[in-house]
């Protein structure tokens, strides 16, 4: 996920072909639950008793989600956010595929724009698991997607500073990062089967 091919040359940076397609497929996966989301949550605005597709049960509740004030901490429906910034990682990963050299400049930006991404993503992580009590569906299609990217962003960033070869701890997690995300995943599943045993799981048996 993480073949970076760096270059001497001011042109910019270009990573290899397996990492432009995930960045590409990411980006796709991330635009289409976002979208998923925004229609949803107008077909609910038009029709209150609507209940959307990602209603599954009690606990795998979308529709139960996008009334609380949470699901538009900015004024508007998070997957708005969603929308738009999936369609520039849509964009890097085409430029990516492309061979196209992206300037340093473009992936730290990408990379603090990823960060931002990963943090809302654990807040609203919190807010489903110990706030709210509901799961989204679709939410979580965005989570699985928004923490791989965050990581191959920042990864590509530390071997582009050299930070890589001066930290063993970096290193470590730059060789390991597939290790990383595994826990960082297993982590977030463990917290939900946890939360939501009682009230679900349990029951499933």
């Amino acid at each position: 996920m993480t073949d970076v091919e760096t270059s001497q040359r001011p042109a910019g940076v270009a990573v290899s072909r397996p990492a432009a397609v995930w960045i590409l497929l990411a980006g796709i996966i991330g635009e289409v639950a976002a979208f998923v989301l925004t229609v949803e949550k107008v077909r609910q605005l038009q029709n209150p008793s609507y209940v959307p597709s990602c209603s599954i049960n009690p606990v795998l509740s979308c529709g139960s989600i996008m009334v609380t004030k949470q699901a538009s901490l900015f004024g508007f429906p998070n997957p708005l956010i969603g929308i738009v910034s999936f369609t520039l990682v849509i964009v890097t990963g085409v430029l990516a595929w492309s061979k196209v050299r992206i300037p340093q400049w473009y992936w730290v930006g990408l990379l603090i724009g990823t960060t931002l991404g990963a943090v809302f993503v654990h807040w609203l992580i919190f807010q489903s698991l110990y706030e709210i009590g509901k799961l989204c569906p679709w939410c979580m299609v965005v989570w699985s997607v928004t923490i791989p990217t965050f990581l191959f962003v920042t990864v590509r960033n530390l071997h582009a500073f050299g930070l890589v070869e001066r930290s063993r701890a970096v290193g470590f997690v730059a060789r390991n990062h597939g290790l990383v995300l595994m826990v960082w995943v297993l982590t977030i599943v463990a917290l939900i089967v946890i939360r939501f045993w009682d009230e679900y799981f349990s029951t499933l048996y």
